[in-house]
């Protein structure tokens, strides 16, 4: 701890010195330095070590960011009330359609577009109709953050100008939730909230962002759990470039970590073969080393991200437990996942429902006999 001083000015050193590099502290005191693999990182710890810091510096296991999503549309309207009881709003999930949440990272769409051209893009290209494609109010986390918040309240229901007044805070209460979600706090990928009804405040001293803000990140939460929510890793695209004699190792090592080959070619004109491969980058830790031993050091890998996909598993079946030392089943893999996330940024084991749901929501959920396998 005496030398902690030493330690954060090397990290604002390194932090310069790698444009690519992001440094943060999780609420348990741990330092996280994150970057886009494992030999950069390794730069990253030697240049710390012994160039910005010249202190012994101890490393935890190498971490994955996950992200959360759901799989299916919410299996009750979920609603909540600010804590003065004078609004309420109601809320659904569902997932998005294939391909929109990378549309929105690469912005190939634009939240600042105007509603015409937002509206044309979305019914055309994602066949939305006209008043669901006219009434997005934002994309989140951030501006290009890959979850959508619907405005789905019908002016015959719901007093428009005031739910209008309120817009920003909600917006910003959607923006929190899926910065970190109910899961492990990851952020949300790929799920469309919809508001279905909202009843606000006439005064408006009654509908502040203090009362509004927490309600809508909690509805969006109990949203995205009665959604089946699951957890999603990412995945690295390999290419593998080794002599034929070795490719049967290559297939071995890459069995071993849950990976999968998509093509494998000689490359012409050499005694070399190509193997294209995906690999979870959560089990690509040691694996160049570990390829290189396989194969007497003759194979050589190029890895890059390339895609997101579901975690096998459900992350809240209370059935599974995790043995510490013994590898999962596949099936386990999602519980395990969250709960080594969620003990690492510190907190509890597991996602208690009565944090995100009012008393009323929960006689609701009872009375539909929904669920109650969920701790509450």
């Amino acid at each position: 701890p005496s030398e902690l001083p030493k330690m954060l000015d090397g990290l604002r050193k390194v932090n310069k010195s790698y444009p690519l590099l992001a440094t943060r502290v999780e609420e348990s005191g741990e330092h996280v330095v994150l970057g886009t693999g494992e030999l950069y990182l390794d730069c990253v710890m030697h240049d710390l070590r012994k160039m910005y810091s010249e202190i012994d510096i101890k490393v935890a296991d190498p971490v994955v960011a996950f992200c959360e999503t759901v799989v299916e549309t919410s299996s009750l309207k979920c609603f909540a009330e600010t804590p003065n009881k004078r609004n309420k709003i109601t809320m659904i999930a569902e997932p998005l359609e294939k391909g929109l949440a990378e549309d929105i990272e690469n912005q190939v769409v634009h939240i600042s577009w105007n509603k015409k051209r937002l509206g044309e893009f979305f019914q055309t290209k994602y066949d939305w109709d006209l008043l669901a494609a006219r009434s997005i109010w934002a994309f989140g986390p951030d501006v290009t953050g890959p979850n959508i918040l619907v405005d789905d309240t019908l002016p015959s229901e719901v007093d428009k100008a005031l739910l209008g007044s309120v817009k920003d805070s909600i917006v910003q209460g959607f923006q929190w939730g899926t910065r970190e979600g109910p899961l492990c706090e990851e952020p949300i990928r790929n799920v469309k909230f919809k508001i279905l009804d909202a009843v606000i405040a006439q005064e408006p001293l009654h509908r502040g962002g203090g009362q509004i803000i927490p309600t809508a990140r909690r509805v969006a939460y109990s949203a995205f759990l009665m959604a089946t929510p699951r957890l999603m890793e990412p995945y690295l695209f390999v290419e593998v470039q080794a002599p034929a004699d070795c490719v049967s190792a290559v297939y071995t090592v890459l069995a071993k970590r849950r990976g999968h080959v998509t093509q494998d070619a000689p490359v012409p004109g050499s005694p070399l073969y190509t193997i294209k491969a995906f690999i979870p980058a959560i089990d690509s830790f040691g694996f160049e080393t570990d390829l290189r031993t396989h194969t007497q050091g003759q194979a050589f890998c190029l890895s890059v991200f390339h895609h997101w996909q579901i975690v096998p598993g459900d992350p809240l079946d209370k059935s599974i437990i995790i043995r510490p030392l013994e590898p999962q089943p596949a099936t386990h893999l999602a519980r395990e996942f969250m709960i080594k996330t969620r003990r690492r940024k510190g907190l509890s084991e597991d996602v208690s429902i009565n944090k995100f749901f009012d008393d009323p929501m929960l006689l609701e959920l009872a009375r539909q006999d929904v669920m109650l396998n969920y701790p509450l």
